[in-house]
């Protein structure tokens, strides 16, 4: 009797929940709180000498390497460099650090699409959840695996008929493999988790600015969490769109 109460109740709860009629959660590209799509330009506005110029070995004071992350940074050498090598630094923990332009595309409903002119990378935000296996870092590549959600301002998403709240982007990537956080062989591993937030910002000027806050966790070279925020200027089309490969 107890159990026949309960199975009872279940359809009640669910609705209370769910509400009569709710609208099932909208796709990435439905649910888009923020137009991130467009040409945008890297602004190197901090952190000048390490983005433009390629640092001294040992130039690293502001990321809170372990003694291991201490070891391999200073065992790296240019003259041995690989091709390979001159690509880590292209990986997702630092390609938004490259001096570089975006293209952002939807490349379906569920899939925002980022290509990088400075080392020909693309990357792909994947909404929905997260796959039941990760690819190993071999198939991830440099870029991973990205799980990508809409964060909506007041904390409530779309509505059913109604309009779609302010949102920024996060994006969690992992699975991808080791790469450099600066491009003087300071490292992450292929167990890095990598949490973005993308943030689209119009001036009064007209002026549209995407703002990427990058947060890296490796317990195998950082002692902790280690934060940038990179800043890009949208351009009024893709004239300026110029692939190169990694150098």
């Amino acid at each position: 009797m107890a159990l026949a109460a309960v199975l009872t109740l279940i359809p009640v709860a669910l609705l209370a929940q769910g509400g009569r009629g709710a609208a099932p959660p909208p796709s990435g590209q439905a649910g888009a709180g923020a137009d991130l799509t467009g040409y945008w330009v890297s602004l190197v506005t901090e952190d000048w000498r390490w983005r433009m110029v390629m640092p001294p070995k040992g130039d690293y004071p502001s990321i809170p390497l372990n003694a291991e992350g201490r070891r391999v940074a200073g065992a790296w050498d240019p003259a041995k460099e690989t091709a390979e090598d001159r690509c880590k630094a292209y990986g997702a923990g630092n390609i938004m650090r490259v001096p570089t332009r975006l293209h952002i595309t939807w490349g379906n409903e569920n899939t925002l699409q980022v290509e990088t002119d400075a080392g020909q990378q693309t990357r792909r935000f994947v909404f929905g959840s997260r796959p039941a296996a990760a690819p190993s870092r071999a198939d991830g590549g440099l870029q991973g695996s990205s799980v990508a959600t809409w964060e909506y301002a007041g904390g409530r998403g779309p509505r059913a008929g109604g309009p779609v709240p302010p949102a920024s982007l996060k994006v969690v990537t992992s699975g991808m493999r080791a790469g450099w956080l600066q491009r003087n062989g300071v490292p992450y591993s292929g167990n890095a988790v990598i949490t973005e937030h993308f943030t689209r910002t119009v001036e009064p000027s007209g002026d549209v600015y995407l703002i990427v806050t990058t947060i890296v966790e490796d317990p195998q070279y950082l002692n902790g969490r280690f934060a940038r925020s990179s800043h890009f200027k949208r351009e009024p089309d893709g004239s300026k769109w110029r692939p190169t490969p990694c150098e």
